[in-house]
């Protein structure tokens, strides 16, 4: 079993940045994608990025792409999520994801992902 655990969250106000970051077990970390979701009151869960398992393949939402930054660390078996120019609706509970995959395709479905952290609250005043 993979277990992410996810932390950086907390309260920001507009404009600010946040470092989110996950760790996963070290002796499987480098076989499986990870991703960033998220999830706010009374909406839907969402991809945010997703990164493969090297590195060399990034994928972002549209509302994300230009502030939010991906990047993975696989000799720390660590993943990040830079969020800069942050605003209210980036305010949700931030999940980390893993899957396997032997391809470079970055999956954007929840159902997708096999392996989830227990999220991390991310608040953006006004």
């Amino acid at each position: 079993q993979v277990q992410p655990v996810e932390s950086g969250g907390g309260l920001v106000e507009t404009g600010g940045s946040l470092r989110l970051s996950c760790r996963v077990p070290g002796f499987t970390f480098s076989a499986h994608h990870m991703a960033w979701f998220r999830q706010a009151p009374g909406k839907e869960r969402e991809f945010v990025a997703g990164i493969s398992r090297a590195g060399s393949e990034r994928d972002y939402a549209e509302s994300v792409k230009g502030r939010f930054t991906i990047s993975r660390d696989n000799a720390e078996n660590m993943v990040y999520l830079q969020m800069d120019s942050l605003e209210p609706k980036d305010t949700a509970i931030y999940y980390c994801a893993a899957r396997e995959s032997l391809t470079l395709v970055i999956a954007t479905r929840p159902d997708d992902y096999d392996y989830w952290g227990p999220g991390t609250q991310v608040t953006v005043s006004s």
